[in-house]
């Protein structure tokens, strides 16, 4: 597509000037026909102001980390969660959790049995203290969010709760995704970005690293 302008020149005279479609973002093609022969150029086009959007690092999010007591999705024996905002850590919150039943499989992975957790709240009375953290927060940070984000569905339902509506990110996605990191494993991912992690499946250090993962990509817009 062209349109045709009249543009004087030095002696008096007129060209006619064909102006084509943009071939390349922020210029377009000038087409002169001097004596019979086309002359083309490039005309810079003048620079729209950028859009202003909301800085990524100013978005407000909770990570969070469940460690289980058996294969049940139900059996939560502590949650951990980290409140970000302003691209900083502002709120922690740990605590055990007294699960359902007693059995526990999974206690030489995190270290928690039932004499530590026997006498501690179960998931419903401790959610009242948790649920404070979500408010204003525009997602929930995991590593494996799908299933952190099972465990909390599960707890939730089985103390007859309504599970937050907050949508999940998943840093271990992210590791792949956005730094094309292998493996996944939230040690190898936080050794990768120099991240710190004291202790892997400490529910705390876990949702700390998860958060900074998540901090760490803000402060880097791709």
């Amino acid at each position: 597509m062209a349109s045709t302008h009249r543009k004087p020149t030095r002696a008096g005279s007129h060209l006619d000037v064909q102006v084509r479609a943009r071939p390349l973002s922020g210029f377009r093609h000038l087409v002169i026909p001097v004596g019979g022969r086309q002359y083309r150029g490039l005309v810079a086009l003048q620079a729209r102001a950028p859009v202003k959007t909301r800085a990524a690092a100013t978005i407000p999010f909770v990570a969070l980390d469940f460690e289980t007591a058996d294969y049940q999705r139900d059996s939560a024996c502590a949650l951990a969660m980290v409140r970000v905002e302003d691209g900083r850590i502002v709120q922690t919150m740990n605590r055990l959790i007294r699960p359902p039943r007693r059995d526990f499989v999974f206690s030489h992975i995190h270290g928690i049995t039932w004499p530590d957790v026997a006498d501690q709240p179960d998931f419903a009375q401790l959610w009242r203290d948790f649920a404070p953290l979500l408010k204003g927060a525009s997602f929930l940070v995991a590593h494996n969010a799908s299933f952190d984000r099972s465990v909390l569905t599960a707890c939730c339902r089985s103390a007859r709760l309504e599970p937050p509506a907050l949508p999940f990110q998943c840093t271990m996605r992210l590791a792949r995704e956005r730094w094309n990191l292998y493996p996944t494993r939230l040690p190898d991912v936080c050794r990768s970005l120099k991240i710190p992690l004291k202790q892997h499946h400490d529910a705390l250090s876990d949702a700390e690293a998860c958060a900074r993962i998540m901090m760490h990509a803000q402060s880097r817009p791709s």
